[in-house]
């Protein structure tokens, strides 16, 4: 029989679903309901210095769809507005009612030894089983100098980072950003800092476009808006991608998040090397019950595939991820076409007319591949309304 638990730097998980440090996470009340439900564990909504004001925008969200299904998101939510006694209170409440469970401190403070250090001194004295370092918030932070101003910074990151393990009792997880030209940069240079590993991603910086109606932004605030962290299933080919560049250039163990809301999406985190996973947007849009699909599927799934643990899945696909000039390029496929399923409206033959090619034409009703000009770009079968087109190796 498969299993969910898994052990990540001494740090037992019943199940590798966590829940980001995000809104979910912001009370108590609400972790408690999500452990209740049967999540493997949260990452609480980022604590800071008790003196660091917030003051929230209204409204924060705005999202992206295809038809009614929101594909991707937009916040500009600052971190946690409770203080640090609120959670310290709380931590010990969650970890007498559910032991089992992995609770992970968010923290963030400014560019200050002292800032940092004595947020980690006061929650060492309670049971949280690591650290994350948010170094990543893209939106109100910055401007401080915080956030995504510290993670944009090999320097900075270094420095905080080993501020943090110069104090920290616990593990240290760096929480970095893909707003970065190589996140392996600053992947590599918390490493040498002491890092013990890394959750990745944070929200991608973007903005949600304009109402043609009103001529206003779609995130108004009194007519005006902001860059925000952008999330949901948009971002996670940006997630996979900075996870896999990092697991090929450290064996630190990652934390990896960014657009799941699946078991399928989970799997393909863990093929790319994450230790376990992170779900926000996901929760956000429909609740923390989500958890039921996504442990059953990933359950069944190790076991179609004969795996006794996800430790069996981590990082397969690693290797199959290679630069541009290290693929074969004696390789190739070609479009074969369905007659039975096609209707021959033309369209493949439109588009590779219109897209570089030309190999495709209509001869008597029926689509014809001309093979010498066909370069297996594989366009047309992604266009094909019936999905008559199939792809085969050459």
């Amino acid at each position: 029989m498969a299993t969910l638990e898994t052990t990540v730097l001494g740090i037992k998980f019943e199940n590798p679903f966590l829940l980001a440090s995000a809104p979910p996470t912001a009370s108590i009340k609400s972790i408690d309901k999500a452990f209740e439900l049967g999540w493997g564990g949260a990452v609480l909504k980022t604590i800071t210095p008790d003196d660091l004001v917030m003051e929230e925008a209204s409204p924060r969200y705005a999202v992206m769809k295809n038809g009614s299904k929101v594909i991707g998101f937009q916040n500009i939510e600052l971190l946690s507005h409770e203080t640090i006694q609120y959670w310290c209170d709380g931590i010990q409440y969650l970890k007498k009612k559910h032991p089992t469970k992995v609770i992970i401190a968010s923290i963030m403070a400014p560019v200050e030894r002292t800032a940092w250090q004595d947020i980690v001194k006061t929650l060492n004295k309670v049971p949280i089983d690591a650290f994350e370092l948010n170094f990543s918030c893209p939106h109100g932070m910055p401007e401080r100098n915080i956030g995504m101003a510290i993670g944009t910074s090999a320097e900075i990151s270094i420095l905080i980072t080993s501020w943090v393990k110069a104090v920290a009792e616990k593990p240290v997880f760096v929480k970095l950003t893909p707003n970065v030209t190589d996140i392996t940069w600053i992947a590599k240079a918390v490493e040498r800092a002491g890092t013990d590993g890394f959750a990745a991603i944070n929200t991608v910086q973007g903005f949600l476009g304009m109402n043609l109606d009103t001529l206003e932004p779609n995130l108004n605030i009194d007519g005006c808006s902001t860059y925000g962290g952008c999330s949901g299933q948009f971002v996670r080919p940006i997630g996979l991608r900075c996870v896999s560049q990092m697991r090929n250039v450290s064996n630190l163990p990652i934390l990896g998040m960014g657009g799941i809301s699946t078991w399928q999406d989970a799997a393909q985190y863990i093929l790319a090397g994450s230790d376990v996973v992170q779900v926000c947007t996901e929760v956000m849009l429909n609740g923390y019950g989500i958890i039921d699909g996504l442990k059953s599927g990933l359950l069944a799934y190790l076991e179609s595939k004969g795996m006794n643990s996800i430790a069996d899945l981590k990082g397969l696909a690693v290797s199959k991820i290679n630069a541009h000039n290290a693929l074969n390029k004696s390789y190739r496929v070609y479009p074969v076409i369905d007659a039975a399923t096609c209707v021959a409206c033309s369209k493949c033959v439109r588009i590779c007319d219109e897209s570089e090619y030309q190999a495709l034409s209509l001869q008597d009703g029926k689509i014809v591949v001309d093979m010498k000009k066909c370069s297996g770009c594989t366009l047309c079968s992604f266009v094909c309304p019936k999905n008559a087109i199939s792809v085969q190796k050459k």
